[in-house]
Parts: C-alpha cells; sequence; structure tokens
C-alpha cells in the first residue's frame, strides 16, 4: 500500500504537466529521446508570449543570445500549464532562460518578466549591470529521456526584482 502511495506520488508532477510548443512530441510519456521540459509558473498575467532558450557548452557563454542551441517563442496560453519542451541533441548540462514578453512586441520592457533554471536570485542591479548568475546555480543534466525544470518567473516591482504573488 504505501509502495503504491509513493510511486503515485513520485509520478504526479510529471502527469500534471502537459508538454507544449513545437516539439511537445518530444517530451510525451515514455519517450527517451534527451529533452528538458521546462515548467514555467508566476505569469503576471496571460497576455504575450514567452520565449525558452537552451544553452550548452561552456558556462561562461551562458545566456549570450548568439549561442543559444535552442530558441522557442509562442503565445501564452489562456489558462493550463505553460510546461515548453524543449528536446536536445544529447544528454549532457545545459542552462535554460525564459523571458515573459508581456506586450509581445519582441523587446524587452520594464513590463516584462523573467527567469532562468535553478530559480536563481536576480537584483535589479544584477540587471543593470548584466551580471550572469553563477553557473552551477542554473546548470541542468539531462539524461536519456525528459527532465522537468521548473522556471518562476520574476517581474520588476517597485524598483525591486521578485516573484508576483
Amino acid at each position: 500500500m504505501i509502495s503504491l502511495y509513493l510511486a503515485a506520488l513520485l509520478s504526479a508532477p510529471t502527469a500534471s504537466v502537459h508538454p507544449i510548443g513545437p516539439d511537445a512530441a518530444k517530451c510525451a510519456a515514455g519517450s527517451s529521446h534527451p529533452a528538458l521540459l521546462v515548467d514555467v509558473t508566476g505569469f503576471k498575467n496571460r497576455a504575450g508570449t514567452v520565449r525558452v532558450r537552451v544553452f550548452g557548452g561552456a558556462p561562461s557563454r551562458y545566456f549570450d543570445k548568439k549561442t543559444a542551441l535552442l530558441r522557442t517563442e509562442i503565445a501564452v496560453p489562456r489558462d493550463g500549464t505553460v510546461a515548453v519542451c524543449m528536446p536536445v541533441a544529447q544528454p549532457g548540462v545545459y542552462a535554460v532562460d525564459v523571458r515573459h514578453d508581456y506586450n509581445a512586441n519582441g523587446k524587452t520592457d520594464r513590463n516584462d518578466g523573467g527567469g532562468a533554471s535553478g530559480n536563481p536570485h536576480v537584483t535589479l542591479f544584477d540587471m543593470l549591470f548584466s551580471r550572469k548568475p553563477d553557473p552551477k546555480t542554473v546548470q541542468v543534466r539531462v539524461g536519456n529521456g525528459t527532465t522537468i525544470v521548473p522556471v518562476t518567473l520574476t517581474y520588476l516591482q517597485g524598483g525591486s526584482i521578485k516573484p508576483i504573488r
């Protein structure tokens, strides 16, 4: 009885997260393709677009837009989970960043939100001086199959950056 309960509990997060995006099938249950399922939460609202990028290779190059391995941008669904499937070529170590483009204008504005794998703490000074989070905080190890990567968006609020509550 206890083992059944534990099995259900451990499988619950993947059962409730349904992949979206152009590569959703590669994150389907039972797939052995290496992929990240980026589970984005904390939206200020359900307007605009969400962009997810995956970085690999040298940690010093994480979050340089010219070095993104994958980039997907989709309209924010009006409801339900926002779990974007990002297939990768092979198992390895990656980093993810997410941007909620509130007005879908393709530019970063004061109302936009953002986040990264590992949910690093970001300050206003980090943003102003383009400081990157510690690679150890944002790295995600991906094996064969789907790895769920939770990302909570943060927004500029009254001079500081924090999640919407």
